[in-house]
């Protein structure tokens, strides 16, 4: 398992941007053409990461990597190849996670530590689940949940997060079409970049 595929789940409003992530990083590219939503292109690419012989990690189209960061995501992934692991750390969305994570990189700060844990994967920009684990994923998924929350709902367990994320987040207009219609306002940008 130390090879490292990339899949980028993307939306055919952004289909030139996805292209071009998915180029830059050699990556596999699964394109919603018909607004079936999140969640669903989500359990297509790790329906995808399934069948790979690889440690693969998902990136939404919008993601926007640091220089070095399939170098950087190998490092991590050998760090902990048994969690799930986030590679974005993002401010604004979700807001009820906002106070938690700030107080977490405090402590984090304090101990020189490089990752904080959570109990919830809250962002679906950039991700990666343990290939033993992506079966019982896929087993309880629950297709009414967010993309993030259906990964890490059904992954279970603590999910890495690097104090320092290795993408940004482009934080343009949503294309996904959320249940409770509230508008996306608050900027979703990365806490902190590597580097």
């Amino acid at each position: 398992m130390s090879d490292i595929r990339f899949v980028v789940v993307g939306h055919h409003a952004r289909r030139e941007q996805a292209e071009e992530l998915a180029e830059s990083l050699a990556a596999y590219l699964l394109v919603d053409e018909d607004d079936f939503g999140a969640n669903w292109n989500h359990r297509r690419a790790l329906e995808w990461a399934a069948g790979q012989n690889s440690l693969v990690v998902v990136v939404e189209d919008d993601a926007l990597p640091v220089e070095g960061f399939q170098a950087l995501a190998t490092e991590w992934l050998s760090r902990f190849p048994d969690s799930l692991i986030s590679f974005y750390l993002g401010t604004g969305r979700p807001p009820q996670y906002q106070l938690e994570i700030a107080t977490k990189l405090i402590a984090a700060d304090r101990e020189r530590a490089e990752h904080i844990t959570m109990q919830r994967l809250v962002h679906a920009v950039c991700y990666s689940v343990p290939p033993k684990l992506i079966p019982k994923v896929l087993a309880r998924w629950d297709a009414s949940k967010p993309a993030d929350y259906a990964v890490g709902d059904a992954c279970g367990g603590p999910v890495i997060y690097p104090c320092n994320s290795l993408v940004d987040h482009a934080d343009g207009l949503p294309v996904e079409k959320h249940p409770d219609r509230q508008p996306r306002r608050e900027r979703r940008r990365a806490w902190r970049l590597h580097g």
